[in-house]
């Protein structure tokens, strides 16, 4: 189903999409300092819909790669997303309001320690296929993607690939792992998003809240 052709909530209530995990922990507070917290732990219960401190405001806990989906569908007014998984999106319907400069992190590429990528035809493991693909390509490199979920670091180790694209915080992972990040992709961290049709139809309610979190989120720098 083509996402124009879904009408954006349309209720009183405003839906704001969190994405679980990570960005999580670091979204209640920004939410709080704005106004909006959830009347119960989310952390510790099995609900995924959750009344707030403001009546006209619920809160959807959802895996982060979900998040801009239930956006761009209408089901959320709002999200809270990584730029990583907005960069992996086939999302049109939604905008970036605010970066909330939180759960910070680099997309980068990482190689066995002492070593360099090839000259010429790269092997990259990445769950990132998108934006690995973009990076080489700006950079006139071809490149193969290989599809990975998980334990990114044993692709080099085994022959598998000859770098990663992955998320870094520390690097402490890649250095237990024989690895070193050697490229920056990109800097990552959380934005709120909005669907493109609820902010047109409901701005006179979303803008208050766009606000508030925006100014809060200015205020933690």
């Amino acid at each position: 189903m083509n996402a124009s052709a879904v009408k954006p909530n349309q209720g009183q209530d405003i839906v704001i999409a969190l994405s679980k995990g990570r960005i999580l922990q670091q979204t209640l507070p920004l939410l709080a300092a704005a106004g909006i917290s959830p009347l119960e732990n989310i952390s510790e219960s099995r609900k995924l819909i959750f009344p707030t401190t403001l009546e006209n405001v619920k809160l959807l806990a959802v895996r982060p790669s979900d998040a801009p989906t239930y956006v761009e569908y209408g089901a959320a007014d709002f999200g809270i997303a990584g730029k990583d998984v907005l960069l992996e999106s086939d999302c049109q319907n939604l905008l970036e309001m605010v970066d909330l400069q939180i759960a910070a992190c680099r997309l980068m590429v990482a190689v066995k320690q002492g070593q360099s990528l090839p000259a010429q035809h790269i092997r990259v493991a990445s769950k990132y296929v998108r934006s690995a693909k973009n990076y080489f390509a700006a950079q006139g490199r071809q490149v193969s993607v290989i599809k990975l979920y998980g334990s990114m670091e044993l692709a080099p180790l085994v022959g598998l690939a000859d770098c990663i694209v992955d998320l870094v915080d520390t690097g402490k992972t890649l250095q237990a792992n024989g690895l070193e990040a050697v490229e920056t992709v990109c800097e990552i961290s959380s934005r709120l998003i909005v669907n493109r049709a609820a902010f047109k139809l409901k701005q006179a309610q979303l803008a208050p809240i766009i606000q508030s979190i925006e100014q809060a989120a200015h205020k933690g720098r």
